[in-house]
């Protein structure tokens, strides 16, 4: 059975979900129930940090790829930053970078999140 985490904390009016272990079709659940706390809460300003991400299989994407949309819809955006090199490896084999903002650091994610909302 993997392991998962999600933990949330905010910056400014930015909400953090730190992600932790392997996010796989027994896991992507969690991710999918912060996603829509989130929005639920009205934050929709997003980040997504993978720092600690072990692995991601084709489920965890489609979370992304399933709240998307729907985020921005609502004037927000989900960026992610800080993945592990394997991790990002998937993201970027499908083609993630073109439709998400990936970002090497937390610090980069949010202050384009702050200057997105100054525009």
């Amino acid at each position: 059975m993997s392991t998962f985490s999600v933990g949330y904390r905010s910056v400014g009016s930015v909400q953090i979900l730190d992600l932790q272990g392997e996010l796989d079709a027994h896991t992507a659940a969690e991710l999918e129930t912060a996603i829509q706390k989130c929005q639920k809460d009205n934050n929709v300003h997003i980040l997504v940090n993978g720092a600690d991400l072990a692995y991601i299989s084709s489920a965890g994407l489609g979370v992304f790829m399933a709240y998307i949309e729907e985020v921005r819809g609502q004037g927000g955006d989900i960026k992610i930053a800080a993945l592990q090199p394997k991790v990002f490896n998937v993201f970027d084999l499908l083609g993630f970078p073109m439709l998400f903002d990936i970002l090497d650091t937390e610090e980069t994610a949010v202050s384009r999140f702050e200057n997105t909302s100054a525009d």
